[in-house]
C-alpha cells in the first residue's frame, strides 16, 4: 500500500528510492486531468462555476500562505488549531500533506538547481520540473529529518499520511451539495457530479499548474533584481495566478519573509491575506524585510589608476 501515501524515513532507505517516473503513481494524475472532460457532459451553471473560482483562491492562498511562508518558511506564527485548519484545506489541493510539502521546498532551497534539486527545470528540463519530479519514489518520500519542528505534532504526521483523506471528503461534499441543491432548485441545472467536476477537478487542475509554474517557469522566464546562485527569476504573471510566489527572485534573495513581493508594486494577494488575518489575532510576527536587503549588492568599483603611477617593479627569478 505504499502507493497511497508516502513513506517515512524508516520504510525505506533513500539509496533504494528510484527517481525514475513511477507509472502506477502517474495513473491518478492523468485521471485527475481526463476527469476534467467529463464538464462537457455535465454542463456548467453560475453555481458550480463559483465553486470552482472560490475553491481555486482558498486553496492557492493556503498553499502559499501556510504550506510554504509557514510551513516551510517559518515566517510568522499562528495557534495550533489555525495551523491544523490549514493543513487541512492545503490537503483538499491534492499536493500532499503539509510535511511532505514542506520538506521536499526546505530541500529546495538547500540545493536550489544542483544536483540534488528534485525539480530543477536547469537540470531535469521544464516538464520534469513541472510535474514529473512528485510522480517518483524519490519524490514521494517525506523526510522528516527536514521538518523536525512541525513532525512532533500527531495531528500533521496522521495528514500526511493519510493525505488522501480531506480531498475525498471535498469531493463527496460537494456531490451532496449539488444533488441537495438539484432537489430544492430542478431547474437551476445544478447537479451533484456538475459540482465535482467543477469544484473538484476542474479547480484543482487548475490549483496544480499555477502553482507548479513557481518550480518551472519562475526558474526560467522573468527578470533577476539578484544574483542568487539558482536561477530564480521574478514572473508578474505568475506572481498573479499564484497570490504572489511568482516574485521568486525575490523570495530566493531573501527567504524568511512572509512577504514575497518587495515594493509596493509588486503584487502580493497572499501577504495581504495574511496581514488581514494578523489583524483578527489568527497569525502574528509576520517577519518583514530588512532595508539591508532590499537594494542589491553592487561590485565594488575599482580603484582609479594614479595620475602619477610609478612604474610596477618585476623581480626576475
Amino acid at each position: 500500500m505504499l502507493w497511497a501515501y508516502p513513506p517515512t524515513d524508516q520504510d525505506i532507505p533513500a539509496d533504494q528510492l528510484s527517481n525514475r517516473l513511477d507509472w502506477v503513481r502517474a495513473g491518478p494524475f492523468i485521471a485527475m486531468h481526463l476527469a476534467c472532460l467529463f464538464v462537457f457532459l455535465v454542463g456548467w451553471s453560475w453555481l458550480a462555476v463559483s465553486i470552482a473560482v472560490a475553491l481555486y483562491a482558498v486553496r492557492v492562498f493556503t498553499l502559499t500562505g501556510f504550506y510554504h511562508r509557514y510551513f516551510s518558511h517559518r515566517s510568522f506564527k499562528t495557534w495550533r488549531i489555525v495551523q491544523f485548519v490549514f493543513a487541512c484545506i492545503g490537503c483538499s489541493a491534492v499536493q500532499r500533506g503539509p510535511l511532505w510539502w514542506a520538506a521536499h521546498h526546505r530541500n529546495h532551497h538547500v540545493h536550489s538547481d544542483d544536483p540534488d534539486d528534485l525539480h530543477s527545470p536547469r537540470q531535469y528540463g521544464f516538464w520534469w520540473s513541472h510535474f514529473g519530479w512528485f510522480l517518483t519514489e524519490k519524490g514521494f518520500r517525506t523526510n522528516l529529518k527536514l521538518i523536525p519542528d512541525f513532525a512532533k505534532y500527531p495531528e500533521l504526521r496522521f495528514l500526511d499520511r493519510f493525505d488522501l483523506l480531506i480531498p475525498v471528503v471535498l469531493a463527496l461534499s460537494l456531490y451532496g451539495f449539488g444533488e441537495l441543491v438539484a432537489s430544492q432548485e430542478p431547474d437551476s441545472g445544478v447537479t451533484g457530479f456538475q459540482l465535482v467536476i467543477w469544484g473538484f477537478f476542474i479547480s484543482t487542475a487548475a490549483v496544480w499548474h499555477v502553482t507548479y509554474m513557481v518550480n518551472s517557469v519562475a526558474h526560467l522566464l522573468g527578470t533577476r533584481r539578484y544574483e542568487t546562485k539558482d536561477d530564480s527569476r521574478n514572473n508578474p504573471v505568475v506572481a498573479l495566478l499564484t497570490f504572489g510566489e511568482g516574485w521568486h527572485n525575490n523570495h530566493h534573495h531573501y527567504p524568511n519573509s512572509a512577504r514575497q513581493g518587495f515594493y509596493w508594486w509588486e503584487v502580493d494577494i497572499t501577504y495581504y491575506g495574511l496581514r488581514f488575518m494578523s489583524m483578527l489575532g489568527l497569525v502574528w510576527d509576520l517577519k518583514g524585510v530588512p532595508h539591508r536587503v532590499l537594494e542589491p549588492k553592487k561590485a565594488p568599483a575599482p580603484l582609479p589608476i594614479p595620475a602619477e603611477a610609478q612604474p610596477a617593479t618585476v623581480v626576475q627569478s
